[in-house]
C-alpha cells in the first residue's frame, strides 16, 4: 500500500527537472553518441566536458568494462589489493563482489558518486526554487492584499454566535500549524545556514545554531504527524467534494468579485488546502521517517521499479528501471522531503493569510472557535442552516432557513 501510494505522488513530482534519480545515468535520445573510437573505448574530452556541462552521458563504457573478474585481492600486499582500473569501476558502480564485517548492502557499497550529483543539486536548484517559491508567494499576496484589499463582512455583525470548531478540532490545528512552521523554519536554518548565515553571523554561531535545529526538527516531527492524523479524522468527511463546491468555483470564493456563493463547513477553496495538506504533509512524514532511521526504511527504490512495471516512468520521459542503492535512496528521500515542504510551504503561506489580514473574522474560527453569524452567513450559509436546523431539532422549533441554495 506504502509503496502504490508513493507511486502515485511520484509522478506528480517527477517530471520536475534536477529531481532525477542521482543513480541514474541515461543519455537522453536527443543527445549525439560520442565517438570513442579514437580512444578505443576510454573517455574522451567530450565526456569530460559534458560532465562539466552537468549534461547526463551514457557511462556504459566505464560501468560495464570492469573486466568481469575484479575481487579483492586476500591479505595486505603492497599494492593494498588488485588495483587496476577495472576493480576501481567496479567499486564505483557497485559492481565488486566484496565482503563487508557488518554483512549488510549499506556497508558494501565502498564508492559511488552520485552524492555529489544530489550536493549539486542540494546546493543549487533547490535553493534556488525554494526561495522563490517561498518569497514570490508572500509577494504575490501582498500584491493581491494591495489590490483587493481586506475581504470585509458586509452590514452589521449580529452579536449571535456559533460555534465553528470545537476545542478538540482546534488543537489539532494549531498542533499541525505551529508544529509545520517550527519545522520549516529549522528545515530552512540547515539548507540555507551553511551558505547565507554562516558568512554573517559566523561559523561558530551557525553551528550552534544547526545543531538546535536538528534536534529540534527530529522531536517536533512528531508532534507533526500526529497533527496531520487528527485533522484527516476529524475533517476528512467534512472535505469530500459536492455540487456547492461549483458554484464556489465559478464564482471566485467571492475573493474575487462581491458575490458570496454559498458553502458547507469547508469550501471548495478550502477543501484544496486540506487536502493539499494531506497529501504533502503524508510525503513529508514518510521521507522524513526515512531520515530519522536512515538506512531502516528504504523504499524508494520499489516505488521507482513500481512505476516502471506500470509504465508511469515512460510518461516522464524515463524508461529506464533504476537500481539505487541505500545511499543514493537516502538522497532521494531527502529531495522529495525539501520539494515538499517548499510546496506546503506556498501553500500554508496563502492559508495564514486569508485567516489572517486577509479576511474580517476569519481568525475567530479558530482562534475562540465563535463565529458571528453574519460572518457564516455570508462565507458559509449551508453550513450554518444546517447547524439552526439541528438547534431547531434539539428544542423542538422551526427556523426558516435564509441560506442560497447551491446549483
Amino acid at each position: 500500500m506504502l509503496r502504490h501510494f508513493m507511486a502515485l505522488l511520484t509522478l506528480l513530482l517527477l517530471s520536475a527537472p534536477g529531481l532525477v534519480p542521482v543513480a541514474a545515468h541515461a543519455q537522453g535520445a536527443d543527445t549525439p553518441a560520442i565517438d570513442r573510437s579514437a580512444t578505443g573505448g576510454a573517455q574522451t574530452l567530450e565526456d569530460i566536458m559534458r560532465r562539466q556541462r552537468g549534461e547526463t552521458i551514457d557511462d556504459s563504457f566505464r560501468s560495464d568494462n570492469i573486466g568481469g573478474n575484479a575481487v579483492m585481492a586476500p591479505g595486505l600486499g603492497p599494492l593494498g589489493g588488485a588495483s587496476d582500473p577495472e576493480l576501481w569501476r567496479a567499486l564505483r558502480y557497485n559492481k565488486a563482489d566484496v565482503t563487508v564485517s557488518t554483512g549488510d548492502d549499506v556497508g558494501k557499497v565502498l564508492m559511488t558518486d552520485g552524492g555529489l550529483k544530489w550536493l549539486t543539486w542540494r546546493e543549487g536548484r533547490l535553493q534556488i526554487w525554494g526561495f522563490w517559491m517561498v518569497v514570490g508567494t508572500a509577494g504575490g499576496l501582498l500584491a493581491f492584499f494591495l489590490l483587493r484589499g481586506r475581504i470585509r463582512i458586509d452590514g452589521e455583525l449580529t452579536g449571535r454566535t456559533v460555534t465553528r470548531f470545537k476545542a478538540i478540532e482546534r488543537f489539532g490545528h494549531w498542533l499541525l500549524g505551529i508544529s509545520f512552521l517550527v519545522l520549516g523554519a529549522t528545515g530552512l536554518f540547515v539548507l540555507f545556514g551553511r551558505k547565507y548565515l554562516a558568512p554573517v553571523l559566523g561559523k561558530e554561531f551557525n553551528a550552534n545554531l544547526l545543531a538546535f535545529s536538528k534536534v529540534v526538527h527530529n522531536n517536533v516531527a512528531w508532534a507533526f504527524m500526529l497533527g496531520l492524523i487528527m485533522v484527516f479524522v476529524m475533517w476528512v468527511v467534512h472535505n469530500i467534494p459536492n455540487r456547492s463546491d461549483i458554484t464556489w468555483l465559478r464564482q471566485y470564493g467571492g475573493i474575487i468579485g462581491s458575490a458570496h456563493p454559498p458553502a458547507k463547513k469547508f469550501n471548495a477553496g478550502q477543501k484544496m488546502i486540506f487536502w493539499s495538506v494531506v497529501i504533502f504533509g503524508a510525503v513529508i512524514s514518510i521521507t522524513g521517517l526515512s531520515l530519522l532511521f536512515p538506512y531502516r526504511f528504504v523504499f524508494l527504490a520499489d516505488v521507482y521499479a513500481l512505476m516502471n512495471d506500470w509504465g508511469l516512468m515512460a510518461l516522464v520521459g524515463l524508461e529506464e528501471r533504476f537500481d539505487m542503492t541505500a545511499q543514493e535512496q537516502m538522497q532521494m528521500a531527502q529531495a522529495w522531503h525539501a520539494m515538499a515542504a517548499f510546496i506546503l510551504m506556498m501553500i500554508v503561506t496563502a492559508h495564514v493569510y486569508i485567516g489572517s489580514i486577509g479576511m474580517e473574522g476569519a481568525f475567530d474560527a479558530m482562534g475562540t472557535g465563535e463565529v458571528d453569524e453574519a460572518w457564516a452567513h455570508q462565507h458559509h450559509s449551508i453550513w450554518l442552516d444546517e447547524v439552526k436546523a439541528a438547534e431547531a431539532g434539539k428544542t423542538g422549533e422551526a427556523k426558516p432557513s435564509d441560506a442560497t441554495p447551491a446549483e
